[in-house]
């Protein structure tokens, strides 16, 4: 008995190198496949954004339809800047309005120009040096807009000119 456990306790341990290339072979073929997969447009990952099929079966349906729409044209502005020297800004802007109020808006003009003229005379130059200040300010107009005008009616503010001189 003791010449069977002496046997068996100096058995060799298996080593790892099956084990390690069959783990080397299967992330070759995975890193493949998944190239492959990638390039060909199967996942929108790749280079292509669609397979070409998709992209043929786009231009058989038709556009869709503008929305109904009127622009509002507002006569520029020279507004003075809050600083020591003396620095004016330049403002011109157009109204994107729902087609059935063009009228309307038109009628309400002298009162989209009083809020214009109040909001910009009370900008400081230091939020027009900000990079977001025509984002920002765009989206105060709107609102103060859709107060004076109602809301629902103008669909947004479309600067034309911005100048700071």
């Amino acid at each position: 008995m003791t010449d069977a456990t002496a046997e068996e306790a100096e058995a060799p341990k298996k080593s790892g190198k099956k084990g390690m290339i069959i783990a080397v072979i299967l992330a070759v073929a995975g890193a493949g496949a998944g190239y492959y997969v990638t390039s060909s447009g199967l996942l929108p990952l790749g280079g292509k954004a669609m397979p070409e099929k998709a992209a043929d079966k786009g231009k058989d349906m038709p556009a869709k339809a503008l929305p109904a729409v009127g622009f509002v044209d507002l006569p520029a502005v020279i507004v003075s800047v809050n600083a020591g020297d003396s620095r004016h800004l330049k403002f011109h802007a157009q109204l994107e309005v729902n087609a059935d109020y063009v009228a309307d808006v038109e009628k309400m003009q002298p009162r989209i120009m009083d809020v214009l003229n109040n909001y910009l005379r009370a900008v400081e130059l230091r939020d027009l040096e900000d990079s977001m200040a025509l984002v920002r300010i765009r989206g105060h107009l709107l609102r103060r807009i859709g107060i004076v005008v109602g809301e629902g009616r103008v669909r947004d503010v479309l600067v034309m000119e911005f100048v700071l001189n």
